[in-house]
């Protein structure tokens, strides 16, 4: 399965948690990743993650493009809703093609792990 990591800065700490605690179950996918929130989850684990751009140079775009393109099977993007993001056209952007697409999105923790739960339990069947 393709998983998208992306964090915006007030976020990244948590994904990062997230990513660890979650390790085992991340490393049988296939990771992307916006540029610092990839580096920085490398940084923090073993988990190899192709980075792309930085999100607001382009890499939420850059993810949104192979969710149109049936290449991106998940989404975990933790959002921070209380800060106005210079980029939010193409975070909405990248919100609507999981939606066309029928992408799983989360966008906190709490849904984070039960995504991340629900791929452990596919993979003990």
């Amino acid at each position: 399965m393709n998983i998208a990591l992306i964090a915006h800065d007030k976020k990244k700490k948590a994904l990062i948690k997230v990513a660890v605690e979650y390790e085992d179950i991340l490393s049988k996918h296939t990771l992307f990743a916006t540029g610092t929130t990839g580096s920085k989850i490398m940084e923090n684990t073993k988990l190899n993650i192709h980075c792309f751009k930085s999100g607001p140079l382009g890499g939420d775009q850059q993810i949104g493009a192979k969710v149109s393109e049936g290449e991106m099977d998940m989404i975990i993007f933790f959002r921070d809703p209380l800060t106005a993001q210079p980029h939010e056209p193409d975070v909405n952007a990248l919100i609507r093609l999981s939606d066309v697409y029928e992408i799983p999105l989360a966008t906190n923790k709490s849904t984070a792990i039960l995504l991340l739960k629900e791929l452990k339990n596919l993979a003990e069947i």
